[in-house]
């Protein structure tokens, strides 16, 4: 097998790239990003090579894949770039989160050698509301809501492009929706409200999350890849808690406040001291909660969680 990770650069597409060059069922990894690779990636030798790539660009995508990564031979790509930042907004994170996955989809169906794409997305597409049950298998409702916000609505978007070319084309396409990558860099919004001395709660409220490792994302990943799969799989972690319970295990004060009050003072915290947390993308699931199912991962690619959070604070 030998692949390209796209948003190599990045901390999650660096961690998958680390891993596949140790695979034995991959004889050559190819990354590609924006921009010069970083130290985080291995040093370039037979197994691996780095292109800088900006994948908003047809043309300079059309020029990898038939340049690269045709002469390589890839016959799979895990399209893993995402805008991590969730107040970007406007044409160009669009074209990154959806256009980029469409042409991609697209060329691939096209290309010589590429036989396999497997698409990152995430539990943030589900629609988290008290009528629907906690447990989100893969034919919950996605959260189809106009008035959303662009960092929502584009992965909704991009996750239903690439689940309409399901069984429309010869590709073999994977959508893995994966649970919260609780981690730094990898726009994890529960990450951010962490990083707080006191974590502000909904008063009355203490939903259940379910969170994901670094090492268990990977591993989801790589079974994609080896098992060979097509179909849209859930892609939980390891550690399901109350949010009272995530706030207590990361050390921090938990102050529960009316719900009104809360977007408002979120917004002053993001002003001054420049953090990301919206409480606008947290709202439903602060509220209600909403736990992936991953019996589908389970039985068909193998995976199961092993690798739990490294929690600052053990457990008592």
């Amino acid at each position: 097998m030998r692949v390209l990770v796209t948003g190599a650069t990045a901390p999650f597409g660096a961690a998958l790239v680390r891993a596949l060059v140790e695979e034995p069922a991959v004889e050559r990894v190819l990354g590609c990003a924006v921009g010069a690779r970083g130290a985080e990636l291995p040093d370039d030798d037979d197994r691996f090579g780095y292109h800088p790539i900006d994948l908003v660009r047809a043309r300079a995508v059309h020029d990898l894949l038939w340049g690269p990564v045709r002469d390589a031979g890839v016959d799979a790509i895990v399209h893993a770039a995402q805008h991590r930042d969730p107040a970007a907004r406007g044409r160009r994170v669009h074209a990154l989160n959806v256009e980029a996955t469409r042409q991609l989809l697209l060329a691939c169906e096209r290309h010589p050698t590429i036989r396999h794409v497997v698409v990152r997305s995430s539990a943030d597409v589900y629609a988290v509301r008290a009528s629907e049950p906690n447990l989100l298998d893969e034919d919950a409702p996605l959260d189809l809501d106009p008035a959303a916000p662009q960092w929502r609505r584009d992965r909704v978007e991009a996750d239903l492009t690439a689940c309409a070319r399901l069984g429309t084309t010869p590709v073999r396409v994977t959508v893995l929706r994966c649970a919260e990558l609780l981690a730094p860099g990898t726009g994890s919004q529960l990450w951010d409200y962490l990083r707080s001395r006191v974590c502000l709660r909904p008063l009355g409220f203490d939903p259940m999350l379910n969170v994901l490792s670094m090492a268990d994302a990977v591993e989801a990943f790589r079974r994609a890849l080896t098992r060979g799969a097509q179909g849209v799989f859930n892609v939980p972690g390891a550690d399901t808690l109350p949010l009272s319970r995530v706030i207590a295990r990361w050390g921090r004060l938990d102050v529960p406040v009316p719900g009104p009050l809360l977007a408002p003072l979120y917004r002053l915290r993001a002003r001054g001291l420049g953090l990301t947390f919206r409480y606008d993308l947290n709202l439903s699931r602060f509220h209600f909660g909403g736990v992936l199912d991953g019996r589908r991962a389970a039985e068909i690619l193998g995976y199961r969680p092993t690798h739990p959070i490294a929690w600052p604070v053990p457990r008592r």
